[in-house]
């Protein structure tokens, strides 16, 4: 299955080593894996891939905010809408659960079916969530 990660740090750096080792653990399944960074990408090549995967930090720690690249990538990517997702949001603080809603709905806003949403502890625990896309 072709499958495209989007990188969405809350601040622009290259992308994470949990973003790394969630590509390793899907491509250890068989799976050709892309990552595009939310914050230098345009998001014109998303309806060319099967699965979108979005792994994303919240902007503040209490706000549950995401960066502001996000929907800016999801929406220029006309043809996501019907596509399978899903929704990982790093670990940072006590609102998470606020932060993955959000996530979700910025997903679902623009018509992707979210199949699977979790929050990464660490890489070795992205790589594990990685093996069990496809399985």
């Amino acid at each position: 299955m072709r499958i495209v990660i989007i990188s969405a740090p809350a601040q622009r750096k290259p992308p994470p080593d949990y973003v790394t080792a969630l590509q390793k653990g899907m491509a250890s399944m068989g799976h050709q894996v892309d990552i595009l960074d939310a914050w230098t990408e345009d998001g014109f090549r998303l309806p060319s891939y099967e699965y979108i995967a979005v792994a994303a930090e919240q902007i503040s720690l209490f706000g549950g905010k995401m960066p502001t690249a996000l929907p800016k990538i999801l929406s220029a990517g006309t043809g996501v809408g019907g596509k399978r997702g899903a929704a990982f949001l790093r670990k940072t603080g006590p609102f998470n659960g606020k932060a993955l809603s959000n996530l979700m709905r910025a997903m679902e806003k623009e018509g992707m079916l979210i199949n699977w949403s979790d929050i990464i502890l660490n890489p070795p625990h992205a790589e594990a969530l990685g093996k069990r896309i496809g399985a």
